[in-house]
C-alpha cells in the first residue's frame, strides 16, 4: 500500500448530504461498513474509517472543505500558523520558546503536523480545565445564587 505523502482538500459538494448524514447517524458506535469499488469488489473497513467518514460528511455537510494529510506531513511556519489560528511571528515565538518541536533543514523551520496538533490539543486541555477551574471557582463563592437586576433601557 502506498503512503499518501502530499494533503489533499476537496470542497463540500453542491447537492445536500441529507441522505448520506441520516444513513450514518444511525449507524452505531462500532458499525461495520465496506467498500464498494468500480469492480463490484466489497472490501469491509475498519470502524477508524467509518469515524473518519462520518467526520467528513458532516463537515461537508455544513458547508466547510475538508483536508486529509498524514500525520507525519512536515508544515512550514505560516501553515502551521494557519492551522492554529495564529499569526507566524507568534507561532515562531512557540517554536523559539519549546513549546513546538521544529527542525530547520536549511534556512526555513519545518514542523511535523503531528506536534502541532499535540500542541493544539494541550492547549485545549489547558483552556478547558481553566474554564472549568473558574466555573468552580464561582460556584464556591456563590455567584451563581446571586441574580443581576435588568437595568431599565427607557
Amino acid at each position: 500500500m502506498t503512503t499518501l505523502m502530499l494533503e489533499h482538500t476537496v470542497l463540500p459538494p453542491e447537492g445536500p448530504l441529507d441522505e448520506l448524514v441520516e444513513l450514518l447517524s444511525r449507524a452505531g458506535a462500532e458499525p461495520t461498513t465496506s467498500l464498494t469499488g468500480p469492480n463490484g469488489e466489497h472490501l469491509e473497513q475498519p470502524p477508524a474509517v467509518f469515524a473518519v467518514m462520518r467526520d467528513v460528511v458532516e463537515a461537508m455537510s455544513n458547508g466547510h472543505a475538508v483536508t486529509s494529510a498524514p500525520v507525519h506531513q512536515r508544515l512550514t511556519t505560516q501553515e502551521a500558523a494557519d492551522l492554529l489560528g495564529i499569526s507566524r511571528p507568534t507561532f515562531v515565538k512557540l517554536l523559539e520558546s519549546g513549546e513546538i518541536p521544529f527542525e530547520q533543514p536549511g534556512r526555513h523551520r519545518r514542523v511535523r503536523l503531528a506536534s502541532v496538533l499535540a500542541y493544539r490539543e494541550r492547549r485545549s486541555s489547558q483552556r478547558r480545565e481553566s474554564l472549568d477551574r473558574m466555573v468552580e471557582i464561582a460556584d464556591e463563592s456563590g455567584m451563581y445564587e446571586r441574580t443581576a437586576t435588568p437595568k431599565r433601557t427607557r
